[in-house]
């Protein structure tokens, strides 16, 4: 089930995307060096942007996205991370997640999404692709932001070509 974030599922958040980026990916990030995850409400919600939680049927977090809004223009997907057992299609679950995502950035007018994914997450890279990301260098991002992992591909969909 796929529903818009609430407090109640910080500490949950925190962990899965902690465990994915470090445990899963070995990328080395901490908490203190992507401080949005530690108020969603102001760093996503308050903004403009939402973020959403895919709970399994005990109703506990296995996945999340975040959307940041940038500009009124141009927003960032981020923190888009299910647990590896609840991957593929079968369960469908990155998948619902993207959709919320995206259906939340057409209504509300955005015409870029922009990402940045670690270079060692390939699977994402396909995924992203898949769905109409095209990978650009950073020099051409529409939008100057930060985000921990120096070693990142970035990609962008432009929302009016889809």
């Amino acid at each position: 089930m796929i529903k818009i974030y609430d407090d109640k599922y910080k500490e949950e958040v925190i962990n899965l995307i902690l465990h994915i980026q470090n445990v899963e990916y070995g990328v080395g990030i901490s908490v203190e060096e992507q401080p949005d995850i530690l108020d969603i409400q102001s760093n996503y919600i308050n903004d403009g942007g939402n973020f959403w939680v895919a709970l399994n049927d005990n109703g506990e977090v296995v996945g999340s996205i975040g959307l940041q809004k940038k500009t009124n223009e141009v927003v960032v997907l981020k923190k888009f991370f299910v647990y590896k057992d609840y991957r593929g299609k079968e369960f469908g679950i990155g998948t619902r997640l993207y959709e919320a995502l995206l259906d939340f950035a057409k209504k509300q007018g955005f015409s870029k999404v922009i990402l940045d994914t670690p270079s060692k997450a390939t699977r994402s890279h396909g995924f992203y692709k898949k769905v109409g990301f095209k990978e650009i260098v950073k020099e051409n991002l529409p939008i100057k932001y930060d985000y921990p992992d120096r070693d990142s591909l970035i990609f962008q969909l432009d929302l009016s070509k889809n």
